[in-house]
């Protein structure tokens, strides 16, 4: 492994120029197919005469790959920063529509000619093994006939996107989008809460049938789409597609049991506590936010600039590499950090595979949440740059099993420097115990958005009314146990819509809980020795995806592993770092 990785990388953490290109003209940009086409003729038709001549070749296609990846990647975060911008929409469409149709046969073409080239033991296996496993499993489940179903998914996901993004309430008078309503989830006031709960409910049932109607076409689109590559349902498609080589569906039940067995309980614990606390006949849902000390909720910013200025000086002290990504990032003006209407929900680190200095989007309102989201985004804009120079663009793509160990570590090794938001020595404390709360709770609602997937796509003919019974199943199973939810049960049915993952990214999920173990591990070891510990952490980060899931943990020092017993460990760990504050 290469372990000095990230001192070799940090001088690239400042710069933000575009590296220079050696197959494509310096100035090229993409416009349509047809200027693309002939480089993927070029490449297709290429006389390749040695092991060197293949390895200039691989390049070459990464190269081409990086610059259509980054243009993708602004037609994206253009289309969520203004989602009422028809202009933007459109050109995202037609990328998806146009340009993405027509490189699929060529890019299975590319990996065939990789494959069959006689040349491909010549290469160093170590180096490449994980890319080659990649481009074999791709070859396998390519089929044509789903590039147009591809492209209608696309298209419905937008739709997604653009329903959520116009959601607003009217509160006090006073037009808010959801995310900001939800802070008032979070005020001593019970009424304001129940207000705030119920308004933000009811506008979501407004489009729960359209929502509803867009999953079904989704799930039907999915389905096809893997029985034309041969699999009995699209949970098994996506397995292949996913690249999980490393565990099954089987291991993600088990890992569902073991968080019944050993988080949901400790949850529940502290539900009874909250309810106590709060001097409560019975917890509502909009009880769960609130702080139990009757404090304001905290606030730890006021403008995303603020919130941006804060998070470079907790990254600055843990290293001056992790501030520098931030300060590079704001000076290419590579954040979009404050909600408004016509945004996109949620918030996302894009990868901008050219330049190596990526994207953070998000919708923050000046809570606890906003800077968490922050801190996570951030680990993943850590990870961009510490694979920036990887030679492969497919380096630069670990699997999310290590993406969000990223991004989650980060949240929980920057906890010590939370004093920039929270000077007040209590609400730093509040801060610190309502975060590791989370983290537990992390678990339960991964285990619910899983388990009610393989469900979905194992029972493709399912209705809409089995759909949304089988959701307060799972849901019931693992969430709010001590929780009444009379008067309320219209509501529960349609929770799940507000998870983008379930219309955008299906099947990106489990790998959250994975990493929450894993980023749990990370801190355990930063408490213990923190040099060597976010030493570990960046080392893991900068292999990418040039080694195996199992050796990029070991890399940073703890073990992939979901396991009862594992789990218990480190959740019960974190139950004692509570009980310090």
């Amino acid at each position: 492994m290469n372990t000095s990785a990230p001192d070799t990388l940090a001088a690239t953490a400042t710069d933000t120029r575009r590296p220079p290109r050696h197959y494509l003209p310096e100035s090229f940009v993409v416009t349509d197919w047809a200027a693309l086409e002939p480089y993927f003729l070029e490449l297709r038709d290429r006389n390749i005469k040695s092991a060197a001549e293949l390895e200039r070749w691989l390049l070459d296609r990464s190269e081409l790959e990086s610059v259509l990846s980054e243009d993708l990647a602004w037609r994206y975060i253009r289309m969520t920063c203004d989602t009422q911008d028809q202009a933007r929409s459109e050109a995202f469409q037609y990328f998806v529509s146009e340009i993405e149709p027509s490189v699929a046969p060529y890019d299975h073409a590319l990996n065939e000619k990789m494959i069959g080239s006689e040349f491909l033991a010549g290469l160093d296996p170590q180096r490449y093994r994980i890319f080659t496993r990649s481009v074999r499993q791709a070859l396998e489940i390519y089929r044509a006939e789903n590039i147009p179903l591809k492209t209608e998914i696309s298209t419905k996901q937008q739709q997604y996107a653009a329903t959520v993004g116009a959601m607003t309430v009217t509160l006090d008078s006073e037009e808010m989008t959801l995310p900001r309503a939800a802070d008032r989830l979070k005020s001593p006031d019970r009424a304001v809460r129940e207000e705030a709960y119920r308004a933000i409910q009811a506008r979501r049932l407004q489009d729960s049938q359209p929502l509803d109607q867009l999953f079904d076409e989704l799930v039907a689109l999915r389905h096809q789409m893997a029985l034309n590559a041969g699999f009995p349902n699209f949970r098994d498609y996506m397995f292949a597609a996913l690249g999980r080589f490393d565990y099954t569906a089987q291991d993600c039940f088990a890992f569902h049991r073991a968080i019944r067995e050993t988080v949901v309980p400790l949850l529940d614990d502290l539900d009874l506590e909250r309810r106590q606390d709060l001097n409560l006949p019975e917890l509502r849902p909009w009880d769960l936010d609130v702080d139990v000390s009757g404090k304001a909720p905290l606030r730890p910013f006021d403008t995303g600039e603020e919130l941006l200025e804060k998070t470079i000086t907790v990254f600055s002290r843990l290293d001056s590499y992790l501030g520098d990504c931030l300060r590079t990032m704001r000076t290419m003006g590579h954040l979009d950090l404050e909600s408004r209407k016509g945004k996109a929900p949620g918030g996302y680190n894009y990868p901008l595979d050219e330049t190596g200095v990526p994207f953070i989007f998000m919708n923050a309102t000046s809570s606890l949440r906003d800077v968490i989201t922050m801190l996570h985004e951030g680990g993943h804009a850590v990870h961009s740059f510490l694979t920036r120079t990887l030679p492969l663009s497919a380096d630069k793509h670990p699997p999310s099993e290590v993406a969000e160990l990223a991004s989650m570590s980060m949240e929980l090794i920057s906890m010590d420097q939370w004093d920039l938001f929270f000077p007040d020595v209590d609400e730093l404390r509040r801060a610190k115990k309502t975060h590791l709360e989370s983290v537990l709770e992390t678990f339960p609602w991964v285990a619910t958005i899983d388990k009610f997937q393989h469900w979905i796509y194992e029972n493709p003919e399912h209705t809409q009314a089995q759909r949304h019974a089988r959701w307060v199943e799972v849901f019931d199973e693992f969430n709010q146990r001590t929780v009444s939810w009379q008067g309320l049960e219209q509501f529960k049915p349609y929770l799940w819509q507000k998870q983008l993952h379930l219309y955008e990214v299906p099947f990106y999920y489990i790998e959250y809980a994975m990493a929450q173990l894993g980023a749990i591990a990370v801190w355990r070891n930063f408490r213990q020795n923190p040099a060597e510990g976010l030493a570990a952490y960046k080392r893991a980060l900068a292999l990418g995806y040039t080694a195996p899931i199992g050796d990029i943990y070991a890399a940073a020092g703890i073990r992939f592993d979901f396991s009862t017993e594992y789990l218990r460990t480190l959740a019960d760990f974190v139950r004692e770092e509570m009980a310090k504050l």
